[in-house]
C-alpha cells in the first residue's frame, strides 16, 4: 500500500506546531509495517535542511492558476533519511519562502501547492492507494481528485483527512475560484460553507473518511467547532478519533543530543536534578524550588494570555517558593509583558522564540509542565514531558483528557476544568503539595517515563482505517 502524506510542515525540515511532529514521525512509524510505503509531499522552504541534504528534481513542468503560468518542481531528498521518500514542491515566489506561514497571498499559496502536487502525480502516472490530507492547507485535494477535470487519473484514489487544529479553516471568497482547477460548477456546493470556500468544510464533505488527532477532541467538534459543528454532525458515520502518538527515537532522554546529562529510568531523579541545575544557573533560578514550565505558541487558545497574571499571582501567593520559566513566541502583546516581568522577578525566566534545543533542556530539567489550554486537539507536549519525568498540570479538555489522568485517581498529572489563573493557581498549589512530598514525587516521576506514547499503535490504526 503506498500513501502520500500532505502537508505544509514535516519535522524537522520546517516546523511551526505539532502538526510537523506528526507528520515527521507517522510515515516513518508506518514505513515498519510490513506492505506499508508511505511518503511526505510538502512545500518547499528555504530551510537549513534543503541546504544540508541533497535533493534531485523529478519532475519540473508548469500549471495554470487564474491566467498565470506556474512553473512546479518537485524535488526529491535523495537518501530517505527521515525514514521515508520526501518530496518538495518549489514553484517560484509562491513556494519558495522563509518560513510556512504569515504571507498576504496564503490563499494562493496553498491552492498552488494542491494544485501542484495533483498535476505532478497526474503527469508522471503516479497513482497512490491513498492520499493523506493534513490540516486545511491540504483540505481542497479530495475534491479536486474527483471533480476536476484535469485529474480524471486519480480519480477513485482514496483521501483521508486529519483535523489537527479545527480553529483553523482557511476560508476565503468566492473570487478564488477562478483560480482553482477547472470542475462543473454545479457543485460548488461541496466547496461552500456560510458564503465562503471553506477547505476544511471541503475536506470533511469530500474525504472518504477524516480524523481527529484524539477521541476527546473529536467528541468536543460535535459541540465546538467554529461553525462546522452541524457538518460534522452530519458526517459522524466517516469520522475517527486517533490519538497521536511521539517519536521516542527523536524524544527519548537516555539519547538525545539535545540535553546537557542523558538519564533513564534508574537513573532519573538524580540526572533529571543535574540538568535542572545545569538549566537554573544558566537562567538566574535557585535549582532547589520547584521548577514549573510553560512551551508553547503564545495564543489564546493556548492560555498563553493567562500567563503574566499567573505568573506574578503564582510567585506571590507561594511567597516566592517557586520558579516558572516560559519559552514561546506569538503575541507581541504577551512577549512584552513577560520580558518586562523578566527583569523584575527573580523567580521567574523567559526566552522568546522557537528553540527546539531548549525546549528539550527544560523538558528534562522542570519538574511540572503548565498546559493551560483552552483548546488542545492532542497536545504533545505533556506526552514529552512525562518522557522526561516532568509532571504535566493540564486543563480538562481535547487530548490532554486522554492523555493524563489525575493523580487522585491514580493518574499521572494535575488536572483543572476551567483554563482560568485561579484554577491553574490551585493546580499548582496542589503541585507544590506533591513536590514537597518527596516519595510522591519521585514515584510520579518514574511512573510517567513508564507511559508508552509511542507511534506504533496509532500507525496501525492509519493502517487499519486505510484498508478500511
Amino acid at each position: 500500500m503506498t500513501i502520500f502524506h500532505l502537508s505544509t510542515e514535516c519535522y524537522p525540515v520546517a516546523k511551526v506546531g505539532g502538526l510537523a511532529d506528526v507528520v515527521g514521525a507517522l510515515p516513518k512509524y508506518q514505513n515498519k509495517i510490513k506492505d506499508i510505503n508511505a511518503k511526505v509531499v510538502m512545500p518547499w522552504y528555504n530551510k537549513h535542511f534543503v541546504y544540508d541534504y541533497d535533493f534531485e528534481v523529478v519532475f519540473d513542468g508548469f500549471i495554470h492558476q487564474g491566467s498565470n503560468m506556474l512553473q512546479v518542481q518537485v524535488l526529491k531528498e535523495t537518501t530517505d533519511v527521515l525514514g521515508f521518500e520526501l518530496f518538495m514542491v518549489k514553484i517560484p515566489g509562491l513556494l519558495d519562502r522563509e518560513n510556512p506561514y504569515g504571507y498576504q497571498d496564503e490563499s494562493f499559496q496553498f491552492l498552488a501547492f494542491q494544485h501542484g502536487v495533483l498535476h505532478w502525480l497526474s503527469a508522471m502516472k503516479i497513482r497512490p492507494d491513498v492520499l493523506h490530507c493534513h490540516d486545511y492547507h491540504t483540505g481542497l485535494v479530495p475534491f479536486m481528485v474527483e471533480n476536476c477535470y484535469e485529474f480524471e487519473f486519480l480519480k477513485g484514489v482514496k483521501t483521508i483527512g486529519t483535523i489537527h487544529n479545527g480553529e483553523y479553516q482557511g476560508m476565503m471568497s468566492w473570487d478564488m475560484v477562478s483560480y482553482m482547477p477547472a470542475f462543473d460548477h454545479y457543485k460548488w456546493g461541496l466547496l461552500d460553507w456560510n458564503g465562503l470556500i471553506n477547505p476544511l468544510a471541503c475536506m470533511i464533505k469530500c474525504a472518504d473518511a477524516f480524523t481527529t488527532v484524539s477521541e476527546g477532541y473529536l467528541e468536543e467538534l460535535f459541540v465546538s467547532f467554529r461553525g462546522l459543528e452541524s457538518l460534522v454532525r452530519e458526517e459522524f458515520s466517516k469520522a475517527y478519533g486517533i490519538i497521536n502518538g511521539i517519536d521516542t527515537d527523536v524524544w527519548n532522554p537516555q539519547t538525545d543530543p539535545m540535553i546537557d546529562f542523558n538519564f533513564n529510568i534508574k537513573n532519573a531523579l538524580k540526572t533529571k536534578k543535574k540538568n535542572k541545575i545545569k538549566l537554573c544557573k544558566e537562567y538566574g533560578l535557585n535549582p532547589e524550588l520547584p521548577l514549573f514550565a510553560f512551551i508553547g505558541r503564545f495564543a489564546t487558545e493556548k492560555g498563553a494570555d493567562l500567563l503574566p497574571d499567573l505568573i506574578w499571582r503564582s510567585i506571590k501567593q507561594s511567597f516566592g517558593g517557586l520558579n516558572i520559566i516560559v519559552l514561546g513566541s506569538g503575541n507581541a502583546y504577551i512577549e512584552q509583558q513577560l520580558k518586562e516581568m523578566d527583569s523584575v522577578y527573580s523567580n521567574f525566566a523567559t526566552d522568546i522564540g522557537y528553540k527546539e534545543h531548549l525546549s528539550h533542556k527544560i523538558y528534562a530539567s522542570a519538574d511540572f509542565l503548565l498546559m493551560p489550554s483552552r483548546v488542545e486537539p492532542c497536545g504533545l507536549n505533556q506526552m514529552y514531558a512525562m518522557r522526561y519525568g516532568t509532571v504535566p498540570i493540564v486543563s480538562y479538555t481535547g487530548g490532554l483528557r486522554d492523555t493524563v489522568k489525575d493523580i487522585t485517581t491514580g493518574g499521572s498529572g494535575l488536572n483543572f476544568t476551567y483554563p482560568g489563573v485561579d484554577d491553574i493557581i490551585h493546580a499548582i498549589s496542589r503541585g507544590l503539595n506533591v513536590y514537597k512530598d518527596k516519595a510522591k514525587m519521585d514515584e510520579l516521576v518514574l511512573s510517567n517515563m513508564k507511559f508508552d506514547f509511542a507511534w506504533e499503535k496509532s500507525a496501525e490504526k492509519y493502517i487499519a482505517l486505510y484498508n478500511q
